[in-house]
């Protein structure tokens, strides 16, 4: 191996180092407690060792946001693949992003710290692009095969992403998310009346 795969090698190592450190604060001390400082301490290396393979904090959460992103797509596309019908692949696509939201609570709350992204965040992150461009591949499907073939699907796409969301929030507020029986009732309710509402 020449010096410069060498140290290419070693940059990716130190690099997967600090991801790692940080996830581990995450898990121990929550998001906000996640600083440079904090970072450099647990792998015993420098700030500026930091700084020279990430450019803020920011930086970071955004590789972690990513992450988040490939993992919630890779269950939402499982759950479609389960069923054939477009309108149970939503139901089932529901339930997966449900219980991925309560498996990885930490990547959950970065993803959407500040509610669901906009148009504009979406396509600017290839990771959220691809989640969004399952739900709406199923979606207008759903909408191709109903009785209404002239609904607004990208409408149906944020009025569908709001209830998962806007459901698993209000869940997660809640200490004991997930424990009451009625949240996956209503989750089920919920997309229940969607689905009417595009078939008609």
């Amino acid at each position: 191996m020449g010096i410069l795969e060498r140290r290419l090698r070693q940059k990716v190592e130190v690099k997967t180092s600090i991801l790692q450190a940080a996830w581990q604060l995450v898990l121990e001390e929550g998001w906000q407690a996640l600083s440079i400082r904090k970072i450099a301490d647990a792998i015993e290396y420098s700030v500026p060792v930091i700084y020279s393979h990430f450019e803020n904090k920011d930086a970071i959460l955004t590789e972690f946001t990513k992450e988040g992103f490939r993992l919630l797509t890779e269950e939402v596309r499982r759950q479609r693949d389960t069923r054939q019908d477009a309108s149970q692949q939503l139901e089932a696509i529901a339930q997966g992003y449900w219980d991925f939201a309560f498996a990885n609570k930490e990547f959950y709350q970065l993803m959407f710290g500040l509610g669901i992204p906009r148009c504009e965040e979406v396509s600017q992150v290839s990771e959220m692009q691809q989640f969004s461009d399952v739900l709406i591949s199923v979606i207008q499907e759903a909408i191709r095969t109903s009785r209404h073939p002239d609904v607004d699907s990208f409408l149906k796409f944020h009025t569908y992403w709001s209830i998962l969301h806007g459901l698993v929030s209000i869940q997660m507020i809640d200490q004991k998310a997930g424990a009451n029986p009625w949240s996956k009732l209503v989750l089920q309710d919920a997309i229940s009346g969607f689905i009417k509402s595009i078939n008609g």
